[in-house]
Parts: C-alpha cells; sequence; structure tokens
C-alpha cells in the first residue's frame, strides 16, 4: 500500500542534499497534476515523481542508478508499475516507457529541473513570473542548465503526447502550487 510519509521517509534517508529534495517535489507536483489530469491515481503518480532519484545521491553511475533504489523499493514492497515507470526515465536502463505514468515521469524530470534553473536565473526568483517562452528560450541557450537533457524534455511531450509549450506551461503550473517550499516563490525583500 503506498504511503506518502513512508516515500517521504525514504526519500531523506538517502537524501541529505536539499536540491535533490526539492527537485523530488518538483517532479511531484508534476506528476500529481497529470494524474488529475489523465483520471489517474495521484497518490502513486505523486509518489512515483517523489522518489524516481532517491537512491542517486548515494548511487549516482548509470551502474547503479536507478537499479539500485529499484531493488530497495521492490524489497519494500512497492508496486511493478511504479518500479517499471522509475527504471523507464533513465533511457539507459533499456525499459520501456508504456503507461501514462512512465511516459509521465519520464516527461516531467528533466523539464522540471530546467523550470527550476530558470525561475532561479530570474530577479525575483519567482516562477510566477516565468512562461513557457523563457524556458524555451533557456532550452536553446546550451551553456545554461548545461546538465539538463533537452532532447529528454522534447522526446518526453512527444511521447506523452502534448505540445511543448503545454507541456512547459502546465509543468510551471503544477510547480506554482507548492513554490514556497521549492525555494520559488521569489527573493525576499532588501
Amino acid at each position: 500500500m503506498l504511503d506518502r510519509n513512508n516515500a517521504w521517509s525514504l526519500l531523506v534517508e538517502y537524501t541529505q542534499n536539499e536540491s535533490l529534495r526539492k527537485h523530488a517535489l518538483s517532479v511531484e507536483a508534476c506528476m500529481r497534476a497529470y494524474a488529475r489530469k489523465f483520471g489517474e491515481d495521484e497518490l502513486k503518480f505523486g509518489i512515483t515523481g517523489l522518489l524516481h532519484d532517491f537512491d542517486y545521491e548515494k548511487y549516482p553511475t548509470p551502474e547503479e542508478h536507478p537499479f539500485v533504489g529499484n531493488k530497495i523499493m521492490r524489497e519494500l514492497g512497492y508496486p511493478e508499475d511504479v518500479l517499471t515507470a522509475i527504471m523507464g526515465h533513465a533511457l539507459y536502463s533499456g525499459v520501456a516507457r508504456e503507461t501514462n505514468l512512465a511516459k509521465a515521469l519520464f516527461a516531467c524530470d528533466e523539464l522540471a529541473g530546467l523550470i527550476t534553473a530558470a525561475t532561479l536565473v530570474k530577479p525575483t526568483k519567482n516562477i510566477a513570473d516565468l512562461d513557457a517562452k523563457s524556458v524555451r528560450k533557456k532550452m536553446k541557450d546550451k551553456a545554461f542548465a548545461r546538465s539538463v537533457s533537452r532532447e529528454d524534455i522534447t522526446q518526453g511531450a512527444a511521447e506523452l503526447g502534448v505540445d511543448l509549450d503545454e507541456h512547459i506551461t502546465f509543468c510551471i503550473e503544477a510547480m506554482k502550487s507548492i513554490a514556497p517550499e521549492l525555494g520559488l516563490a521569489g527573493a525576499p525583500a532588501s
């Protein structure tokens, strides 16, 4: 049985880095929004987003992540479709993305990182001031957030069957709903 508190405990046990925790929360928010859009299980989508990288800090290599995390989650009794989606978010795993759950995770992962980076370089540091056009502009700048795969973002939207600008806007809106927790609610007044 899926439990958000247990999933959060698992995340914080393995992930000390605050930025990685915020990334997990960002992807969770996007995933929950897609679950609502698709009429799917919001808790399952959210937990999948929350835990997709929980093993990354301790096991960052392609030989380890997400394989080690998947093994841990399997031992804890997480559902097979959640495990499959998490495996599928890493292209090198060779696991196909066949469900809305898996496609949404792949589509939201890299984009959430780019949205965060694009917000943090805004003078206001407020996601409310971000739009799809400015994210697209940042996507074209290969030096900006260079570890974010533009190809994965584009491929993810295509696999989901949504227009890229629509997908970006959708994820910005989802992340706005938890902007304070993400540190994206604006710079404190000086």
